[in-house]
């Protein structure tokens, strides 16, 4: 059986170009969008939001309520930073 890729209390937050902030669902939609800002800026974040125990166990087992559960008010679970360095073309 398929892991399902999405979870209730599971979000994804990228700035876009103009600072503000777009949520995900998934991690591959926020990963694409991160990597697209990057690019353009040479960097970029995701910020992983949990909302409960059971996201966080969706998002990274038994590790991941732990650290929930040292913080559960926190605004970001974790952040994933994006850089893009840009070299030109390559001949």
């Amino acid at each position: 059986m398929a892991r399902a890729k999405t979870h209730k209390d599971v979000e994804f937050a990228v700035d876009d170009s103009n600072g503000r902030e777009r949520i995900f669902k998934t991690f591959d939609e926020a990963a694409a969008f991160a990597v697209v800002i990057a690019a353009d800026r040479g960097d970029s974040h995701i910020d992983v939001l949990i909302w409960s125990k059971a996201g966080a166990r969706f998002y990274g087992g038994d590790e991941a309520v732990d650290w929930y559960e040292e913080d559960p008010e926190a605004s970001v679970f974790e952040r994933l930073e994006i850089t893009v360095n840009n070299v030109g073309r390559i001949a």
